[in-house]
Formats: C-alpha cells, sequence, structure tokens
C-alpha cells in the first residue's frame, strides 16, 4: 500500500511537472521575466536566485551583453578589436566614461563582461552601501587602471607561472577611492581599516563587489593591494 502510495505521488508530480513545462514552452502560462531564468538580464531588477545565471550568461555572450549594457545607464562607447601582444588585447571591449550614476576619475578600457558586473555593481551594492553607511551617492569612483599589457604582479619583479594578468584582456580594473557629493574623499588605503562609517562603506562596497565579479582582491589579501580593489573577470572565483 505505502509503495503504491508513493508511486502515485510520484506519478501525480511527473505529471503535473509535465504540463507546466509544456504550459511554458506554449506559451500559455506567463512568468515574470524577473523569475524566469529564460529570460535576459535586466540590470535594473533587483537581484534575486536568477541573477548571477542570467549575469553568467550574459559575460558569455558578446550579443547578449552588450543588450544589457545598453539598459544599464553606463555612459560608453565600443572600441575595435585588436592585439597588442601575445595573450593581450581588447575583444567585445568599450571605453567607460562613468556609471549609470558615478563618474570615474578617467575613462577605462574594459571588455563588456567586466563592464557589465560594474553596472551591476554600482547599482546594487556601491550606491545602496553609500546610502546606508554614509547617507548620500557616490559621486566619483577614482581609479588606478584598466587595460595593461602584462602578467600578473607578485612585487617582486616577476609573475607567478608567467600567466597574463586579466588586466591584459581589460576583464579587470583597480578601484582606489570615492568621492562623496560634497567632494570629501574616501581611499582604500587612508580609510580600510578603521571602524567609522568609510570603513564599513569599503568593506560594504568589497564584498558587494564580490556578488558581481568573479575576482575580487582587497588590502587583507597583501600589500600590494593595500590600496585598492581589484576588480576581475574571466577567473576561476574568488572574494579575498
Amino acid at each position: 500500500m505505502r509503495a503504491f502510495s508513493r508511486n502515485g505521488l510520484l506519478l501525480a508530480f511527473l505529471t503535473a511537472l509535465a504540463a507546466l513545462l509544456a504550459a511554458l514552452h506554449f506559451g500559455a502560462l506567463e512568468i515574470p521575466d524577473r523569475f524566469d531564468p529564460r529570460a535576459a538580464l535586466d540590470v535594473a531588477s533587483e537581484p534575486n536566485l536568477l541573477t548571477g545565471l542570467k549575469l553568467r550568461r550574459a559575460r558569455a555572450d558578446p550579443a547578449r551583453c552588450f543588450a544589457a549594457l545598453e539598459q544599464s545607464g553606463l555612459q560608453y562607447e565600443p572600441v575595435a578589436d585588436r592585439s597588442t601582444g601575445q595573450g593581450c588585447g581588447l575583444t567585445n571591449a568599450l571605453r567607460l566614461r562613468g556609471g549609470r550614476s558615478v563618474a570615474l576619475s578617467s575613462p577605462a578600457l574594459l571588455s563588456c563582461r567586466a563592464a557589465l558586473s560594474f553596472a551591476m555593481w554600482e547599482r546594487h551594492a556601491l550606491q545602496p552601501a553609500a546610502s546606508q553607511r554614509l547617507g548620500g551617492p557616490i559621486a566619483t569612483v577614482e581609479h588606478l587602471g584598466s587595460y595593461a599589457c602584462r602578467n600578473i604582479n607578485t612585487g617582486e619583479g616577476s609573475t607567478r607561472d608567467g600567466r597574463r594578468s586579466r588586466h591584459a584582456t581589460a576583464d579587470a580594473i583597480d578601484v582606489a577611492g570615492y568621492v562623496r557629493e560634497d567632494r570629501t574623499r574616501i581611499t582604500v588605503l587612508r580609510d580600510w581599516g578603521g571602524d567609522d562609517a568609510e570603513a564599513l562603506f569599503l568593506r560594504d562596497a568589497h564584498a558587494g563587489a564580490c556578488r558581481f565579479f568573479e575576482g575580487v582582491l582587497g588590502p587583507d589579501y597583501n600589500e600590494l593591494h593595500a590600496d585598492h580593489f581589484h576588480l576581475e573577470v574571466g577567473g576561476w572565483g574568488f572574494c579575498r
């Protein structure tokens, strides 16, 4: 009797699942885009459990990536693909001049996938952290650079395993500071180690970057990153 009951429940579940999938396939059932795993990434939509999937899919597909960026509010223009050396160059890249609500200290060459992560971070992590910890938005993000044809820096004048840095393909940006609307500056070097509002903001910004970039390094990683956050895409995934 119990076996029959279990089999009956399983059959009912499979039947219901098949009906649901059929309804979705033929358009008989509509799901809001933010809850539909098939829908494109909407940068403006509040993140949920599907956001990571949609972000990874968009970063892997240049057409999806640029389509998402067009709706993001970022200020940019595409740049032509070009090779600048062995393991170096620009592919599906752009010149980022500003975010949706922040200026950049100078334009940055970034791959589309890195810019898309920046857009998500700015909207859903950086500015919310500023509002919560500082009582107002960030006006300018100060960076130390993005694209550079070089290997990974170990601080010893050498490179780890001779591997190219993510900077070599414009997949990384180093963020060193933030300027508030009243022109006061918050820097990673000076303010990271405290326990005041500025330090809490920096920790929130760092943690938020880990949600939207695939690799994040900060002052707690090593001395090379004492003055900036290294934000990258295309890696194996780390947050330090």
